[in-house]
């Protein structure tokens, strides 16, 4: 097993959020890419404004590692006429994966046709120019019966409106890991929750995110199914060395 095939190297957190400088946070995106192309990663995802920053550093280096980035992050609750738009801008600037947050609460509320319209169309446009599409259903706001009603209700709208060829290009995702949890509960993917992803999902791709910082914790998430792994630990998983993170 090659585990930096299965690495999306990630670091998603504004200048804000991190309470550091703008150019503090261009600086660590820039480094997370250069780990990337130097550890021949899968994918960097990053905020949509550091997409054309990594299609230089990855175009200078010769180098194969992807781009992704997040649409309607972290909260998901934007109507699906703002999700298209963000990824319309997102692809013209060169993303080859675009993570989309699902609408949770329309879910936990009972709007399954907004579910089912948000996937159909966000999902068509991906496809039709050539990008892959996760779908992020934050399991930490979610009960287990949730989790595996919405991963079968996306597998199912997938299958019902788009062709098997496709399928390998549509992941459903566990988490944001920005999620505020009570009694600091997990807000990343839990072991648990993956083999209900996994088992309800499939032949859709399956990706963990949140949460997995060594590489114990990522070879347990590939040995019960997961196809890709989002981390802001992918150096020190792939050195098997100790981090501190907290996505």
């Amino acid at each position: 097993m090659n585990i930096n095939n299965y690495i999306d190297s990630t670091y998603l957190k504004t200048a804000e959020q991190a309470h550091i400088s703008v150019e503090e946070t261009t600086q660590r995106n820039v480094e997370l890419i250069e780990d990337a192309i130097k550890y021949e990663m899968k994918l960097v995802m990053l905020r949509s404004n550091y997409i054309t920053v990594a299609k230089e550093l990855i175009s200078e280096n010769n180098s194969e590692v992807l781009i992704g980035t997040v649409i309607d992050f972290p909260e998901g609750n934007s109507s699906v006429d703002v999700k298209i738009s963000e990824a319309k801008k997102a692809i013209e600037l060169g993303a080859d994966e675009l993570d989309f947050v699902i609408n949770y609460n329309a879910f936990k509320n009972g709007d399954l046709t907004l579910i089912k319209t948000e996937v159909v169309n966000c999902t068509k446009l991906c496809l039709e120019n050539n990008k892959t599409v996760k779908w992020i259903i934050e399991i930490a706001a979610l009960s287990n019966e949730e989790i595996i009603v919405l991963s079968q209700l996306i597998k199912n709208i997938v299958i019902s409106n788009f062709e098997e060829s496709n399928f390998e290009n549509i992941f459903v995702k566990s988490s944001t890991g920005f999620f505020q949890t009570e009694n600091n509960k997990p807000s990343g993917a839990t072991f648990e929750a993956m083999k209900l992803i996994v088992e309800n999902a499939s032949p859709l791709k399956i990706k963990a995110a949140g949460g997995v910082k060594t590489l114990e914790q990522a070879k347990k998430m590939i040995s019960i199914g997961v196809d890709r792994i989002g981390t802001s630990s992918a150096k020190q998983i792939i050195l098997n060395l100790n981090t501190e993170t907290d996505y």
